[in-house]
């Protein structure tokens, strides 16, 4: 294997593991914050209890999320330097402001907040928990900027040693593609925390113990879930696929598997798709549905695959379309199973319906993949790109590290997180089964 892939291969393993942390956390500061809103308002215990024990949950999570953030960002330096010389003055732009603005907003309020209740009042503990929300929103800004520019750049020139200069700080903040793409990512990280805060809600409804808190953390995770999924759809996801159509056609095309231009494309819901035969094998369709969703017309043209040279076709067909396959399959699932919570929440039986809570414990892990796929379909769809159209994935990383000090680091990174795995999942397990009247009692 040479030393380009092992590059790729260390960078995806890395971020693809450290995201398994942010992603909680951004949702579930949201989650929190509803908690302490509720607790202001009624004055009642039980919601700042419940408040608590999520913030232990979340403080583990967080520290798990900056042992594995920070070495990833040294990697641009150690693995992709080519790239971090040639892009440093724009993308160091938004990686200084999340750590120097978010980060520290984020971990100072959340230190108050853990352990500051007992000497402010409740309204300033309130306001801890807005600015922990607010800290962690706004990092996920600055990185989803940082990676929406690498998809498509803005407010740049080329020096003349072949450096890209920012000329404009505001278009860079203000990019077209950061929108959606910002809108639709927090929404993910809402509904993984959704699902997080309803399967650990379920789990104390089946075991009978701290019901009280489980009815809590059900009712919430539930409704949370069920507004953020749909947001997951329309306008979140609609919007981010017309950045791809517009900005970028030949990954629309390759994550449907549309390899002819057609008018009155047709939506693939199965199939799986033959490069080499250029078409895709077994394939159910709806028709005429990817040009109505792309351009809101029925008979628009979709170009294919062969509207566009081979060598900028994304790099790995196959793996872009099943993950954003995958994705959208388990989104949909999601959205059934939120729909069916909730109707049983509105009847008011969902709390001794057995079956639907143990759907909703077992539920727990297929955010946390969805979201995984997602983001594999967001950076293979940029290949062969490191930042689209303008430096190439294989221009950018370092040509004196060899694959075998990559191999050798990417076997010990393997290591080290999965022993920060066990440690994680013991930690966590022993705040649930500690339970929030414990974390109250401490």
């Amino acid at each position: 294997m040479d030393a380009l892939t092992l590059h790729r291969l260390h960078f995806a393993f890395t971020i693809t593991f450290h995201y398994i942390f942010p992603q909680l956390t951004m949702g579930l500061a949201l989650l929190i914050l509803i908690l302490k809103t509720a607790a202001l308002r009624t004055g009642n215990e039980h919601y700042h209890r419940a408040a608590r024990f999520w913030a232990r949950i979340f403080a583990i999570n967080f520290a798990m999320g900056v042992v594995t953030g920070i070495p990833m960002e040294f990697q641009f330096g150690t693995n992709w330097s080519r790239f971090s010389k040639a892009a440093g003055s724009v993308i160091g732009q938004t990686l200084a402001m999340e750590g120097v603005f978010s980060f520290f907003l984020e971990s100072s309020f959340l230190g108050v907040f853990l352990f500051g209740e007992k000497r402010i009042g409740p309204k300033a503990h309130w306001a801890s928990a807005f600015l922990v929300c607010a800290g962690s929103w706004l990092s996920g800004f600055f990185i989803i900027a940082t990676d929406a520019w690498m998809q498509h750049p803005v407010g740049y020139q080329l020096g003349g040693n072949g450096e890209i200069v920012l000329t404009s700080f505001w278009q860079l903040i203000a990019n077209p593609w950061t929108f959606w793409q910002y809108l639709h990512n927090m929404t993910g990280s809402v509904v993984t925390a959704s699902f997080v805060m309803t399967s650990v809600g379920a789990f104390y409804l089946l075991t009978r113990r701290d019901e009280a808190y489980g009815r809590t953390f059900v009712r919430l995770g539930v409704i949370a879930g069920m507004i953020s999924t749909f947001l997951m759809v329309f306008p979140t996801g609609d919007g981010q696929g017309k950045n791809i159509a517009w900005h970028q056609p030949a990954t629309l095309a390759a994550m449907e598997g549309l390899f002819h231009t057609e008018e009155g494309a047709p939506l693939a819901l199965i199939g799986q798709p033959d490069v080499e035969k250029r078409r895709l094998d077994n394939p159910l369709t709806v028709p005429n549905a990817l040009s109505f969703l792309t351009y809101k017309r029925w008979h628009a043209e979709v170009r294919g695959l062969d509207a566009f040279p081979a060598d900028r076709w994304p790099d790995n067909i196959p793996l872009l379309y099943y993950s954003y396959h995958i994705m959208v399959g388990l989104g949909t699932i999601f959205i059934g199973a939120m729909a069916l919570a909730s109707l049983a929440l509105w009847r008011g039986t969902l709390y001794r319906t057995r079956p639907l809570l143990w759907m909703l414990m077992l539920m727990l892990p297929f955010p946390y993949i969805a979201t995984t796929f997602g983001w594999i379909t967001t950076e293979m769809g940029r290949q062969p790109w490191l930042i689209y159209g303008l430096m190439r994935t294989a221009a950018g990383s370092s040509p004196r590290v060899s694959a075998g000090n990559t191999l050798f680091t990417l076997l010990g990174f393997m290591g080290i997180y999965a022993i920060l795995a066990i440690l994680f999942l013991f930690l966590v397990y022993r705040e649930i089964e500690e339970g929030p009247e414990a974390v109250a009692e401490g």
